[in-house]
C-alpha cells in the first residue's frame, strides 16, 4: 500500500475511533450496514497499542473479524498484530473488554466463512479472489 494512502487511512482510523468513543458508538458504529467495534492490539514489533475500527460479526459469544484490507494484496497491519497477540481489547458501543484473540484456520475458518461471513458480506468473496490471498479470519472471545 502506498505510504500516502496508509497515512490517510491511519488518520481516518484515529478520527473514527475518537468519534466512536465520544458517542459510545453512535458515530462510527456501523459500516456498510454492519456493526463496528474498536480493536486495540499491541504492535507485533513495537508493543505500542493501536486502535482501529473494524466491522465484526457475532457468532454465538464470539466476535468474528476479517482482514480484507479493502481487497489489498497484503493483510492489514492490525490483522498481523492480532495474529501475534494472545489478547486484545475491544470496545462495542459503550462497553470494553479484554478478549482472547486467534486466527481461525482450516475447517474452522471455512465454516466461519461459509456460515457467518458470506451471508452478511457476500461481495467479500469477489474481493478475496481479486486480492490473490485468503483473507484471515480473526476470532475474539470474551473470557
Amino acid at each position: 500500500m502506498h505510504a500516502t494512502v496508509k497515512a490517510a487511512l491511519a488518520f481516518v482510523n484515529r478520527v473514527t475511533a475518537a468519534l466512536y468513543r465520544t458517542s459510545d458508538g453512535r458515530l462510527g458504529g456501523k459500516s456498510v450496514g454492519l456493526p463496528v467495534l474498536l480493536l486495540t492490539v499491541p504492535g507485533r514489533k513495537t508493543g505500542i497499542p493501536r486502535t482501529v475500527p473494524v466491522i465484526y460479526l457475532e457468532h454465538g459469544d464470539l466476535y468474528v473479524v476479517v482482514g480484507s484490507a479493502f481487497g489489498s494484496k497484503t493483510d492489514p497491519d492490525w490483522m498481523r498484530n492480532l495474529a501475534a497477540a494472545d489478547s486484545v481489547r475491544i470496545r462495542v458501543a459503550d462497553q470494553e473488554w479484554d478478549v482472547s484473540a486467534r486466527i481461525a484456520t482450516g475447517d474452522e475458518r471455512d465454516r466461519l466463512w461459509r456460515n457467518v461471513i458470506a451471508p452478511e458480506l457476500p461481495s467479500l468473496a469477489k474481493h478475496e479472489a481479486r486480492s490473490g490471498r485468503a483473507f484471515p479470519v480473526g476470532v475474539l472471545a470474551r473470557p
